[in-house]
């Protein structure tokens, strides 16, 4: 199979882009660099089967071409991490919404499969964990720029289901909940890398809140299986579907775990989040996959806890001191 990436010089994008060389496929990356970087994919660009394209997914000639020569085409170029999308509202639902577009058009175009990456950030403010992918969205106010990127999700995952329902397109979404591993950046605000850095460098971690708020953090490996297996079968076609651990830990209670395994003496720091963001973000407490319909299609759960997947990072970002 010729595979197609966007977004493939990314965290999850460049895990993704080099399982499916290793289990023997042709992969093309396309990615713009804003938040991707050639590093994670050193390890395998000069492979004969892959091919890196520098360029943006809103041009539609470039995304024609690529999808053209592509059988199946795996969308995870997004606009991500709360950062950005306090400082950059604007390239957030440019991004997330018009590419998303011109991916589809193509993939239609051309009668391709795709996968495309959605996020557990869709559910807001619902508060009833563990969520299931038919329950309702509860969005906060306009407002709020924290609502900009599940809006612009939901937008992507109606107009992909459109294209399904109109069209027969194969189209299958997936819903990350806290993805987290090795070559991930704590620039855009994902909390584990910048834990991670903190505690190794022996300096506070800053935790944004109370602390008290619990996520799902899921191994990027585990994830790349349910992608892959969601695409390989055509049963998922047309589904929407959550892809994370069911393994809850509040943020103080991780700042203290990675603490303790990397024998730091760092402190934690508690900032509010008009301080952290320089406005105020709202929050959601608890955020919690409902696996059923995933392990119902493909028989998928997540294989590595918490604490393993933690070692595998810390071993990762102590190579970089």
């Amino acid at each position: 199979m010729k595979a197609l990436v966007t977004g493939g010089a990314g965290f999850i994008g460049s895990h993704l882009a080099e399982q499916l060389l290793n289990d023997g496929n042709k992969v093309v990356v396309v990615d713009n660099l804003s938040t991707g970087s050639l590093r994670n994919i050193e390890n395998f660009q000069n492979k004969g089967d892959f091919e890196f394209v520098e360029g943006d997914i809103c041009n539609a000639n470039l995304i024609d071409g690529l999808v053209e020569q592509s059988e199946a085409v795996f969308h995870l170029a997004a606009a991500v991490g709360v950062k950005l999308i306090a400082d950059s509202p604007v390239h957030t639902i440019e991004t997330n919404i018009s590419g998303t577009e011109v991916v589809l058009d193509a993939v239609n175009k051309f009668k391709k499969s795709v996968f495309i990456a959605s996020s557990s950030e869709i559910y807001g403010k619902n508060e009833s964990a563990p969520f299931r992918e038919d329950d309702d969205i509860v969005l906060g106010n306009t407002g709020v720029r924290r609502w900009s990127y599940a809006c612009s999700k939901a937008i992507d995952e109606y107009l992909a289901l459109a294209f399904h329902q109109q069209y027969g397109l194969h189209v299958v979404i997936g819903r990350f909940f806290n993805t987290i591993g090795p070559r991930q950046t704590g620039q855009y605000g994902m909390v584990v890398p910048r834990f991670v850095q903190w505690a190794l460098k022996g300096e506070g971690l800053s935790i944004y809140g109370t602390g008290e708020q619990k996520r799902c953090f899921c191994y990027v490996g585990d994830v790349l299986d349910a992608v892959i297996g969601l695409m390989d079968s055509e049963e998922a076609a047309g589904g929407v579907y959550n892809i994370g651990s069911t393994e809850e830990i509040a943020i103080g209670g991780l700042a203290d775990k990675i603490i303790e395994m990397t024998g730091s003496k760092s402190k934690k720091e508690f900032v509010p989040y008009e301080v952290a963001y320089g406005m105020p973000m709202e929050d959601m407490m608890r955020r919690v996959p409902s696996l059923e319909r995933i392990k119902k299609a493909i028989g998928w759960e997540p294989k590595t806890n918490l604490t393993k997947t933690l070692e595998v990072i810390i071993e990762s970002e102590k190579g970089k001191l």
